[in-house]
């Protein structure tokens, strides 16, 4: 992920053209934190499409709410109670998918969690944000790996972050320089800067070591999590697994007091999209966002 703004040729118009159906109902695809708000949207619209689809959460009441708001438009799911939070909850997640189903083909992570209004920035709950938004989908990611489709398709992990948590909103150049050398980033390096972030925080000196100003403690851990995405797209490439971040933008859900530029279905289609680009068109290690009529992804 550049530091600097993508231009010229870093950008890419995202294929407009009808995408080639590859996919079946064979086809199964896990989305994360989805009883409300894009994951619930995005559930839908894959389920519209004709996959097989696992809505989790970590509420079953919600959970199974959404399920039957599903149902009553015509659509099957499949509900798993999972907090990624959690590492057991993970751990019995993997387990009881793996018994269902044996494989996945794509893995949406996109449960999250912010504790501040759109115009606050406290810390308070730092470490609850971290261990949801960084350590969650990098432990059921890890956790899912082994039960990846081995196929001409290729498995598709597709995470959803925040351009608040791009490069250029860090402002700590040992930290900026550590994620801007790809050949030695690594996942222990990521874990290293969130506790590095942690401490600050506990310390009382976050303000003053150059982390970014807007919902800081979400926007490091998206920091961390587009930095994971690198690291994992890196180690698969070529290896029948594509792995890419996606920023909805201002999206009006719960977490923005259902304030935004767009609403989750909107949101929905372009991501379900993303995830289902053929094989021939599908790249890894990108960081999509949404334009005003395109999406253009710019590497991570």
């Amino acid at each position: 992920m550049s530091h600097k703004e993508p231009a010229g040729d870093n950008i890419v118009v995202a294929p407009c053209h009808p995408i080639t159906r590859w996919w079946s109902k064979e086809t199964v695809a896990i989305v994360t934190g989805a009883n409300e708000g894009i994951g619930f949207a995005l559930v839908k619209q894959l389920a519209k499409l004709g996959l097989t689809v696992v809505l989790t959460a970590r509420n079953i009441i919600r959970g199974v709410e959404a399920l039957e708001s599903l149902k009553s438009e015509g659509l099957h799911v499949h509900f798993f109670s999972l907090d990624v939070s959690d590492p057991n909850s993970i751990q019995a997640f993997v387990a009881r998918f793996q018994e269902a189903f044996g494989v996945v083909d794509i893995l949406i992570n996109n449960a999250a969690v912010s504790f501040n209004d759109i115009y606050e920035n406290s810390v308070k709950e730092a470490a609850t944000v971290i261990r949801t938004n960084f350590y969650g989908p990098k432990m059921l990611t890890e956790a899912l790996l082994p039960l990846f489709r081995h196929s001409s398709t290729a498995g598709r992990i597709l995470n959803i972050s925040s351009r608040l948590g791009l490069l250029d909103k860090l402002k700590n150049p040992k930290i900026k320089e550590m994620l801007l050398d790809e050949e030695n980033l690594c996942g222990e390096k990521i874990v290293w800067m969130v506790n590095l972030f942690l401490e600050n925080v506990k310390n009382g000196t976050w303000e003053s070591q150059g982390w970014p100003q807007i919902w800081t403690g979400y926007a490091v851990s998206k920091l961390a999590l587009n930095a994971y995405s690198k690291v994992l797209a890196k180690r698969y490439k070529g290896h029948g697994l594509s792995v890419n971040c996606f920023c909805p933008g201002f999206t009006q859900t719960s977490m923005t007091g259902g304030r935004g530029a767009h609403t989750p279905d909107d949101v929905a289609v372009v991501g379900a999209r993303l995830a289902l680009l053929s094989v021939e068109e599908l790249p890894t290690g990108k960081f999509y966002v949404i334009g005003s009529n395109h999406v253009i992804y710019s590497k991570l």
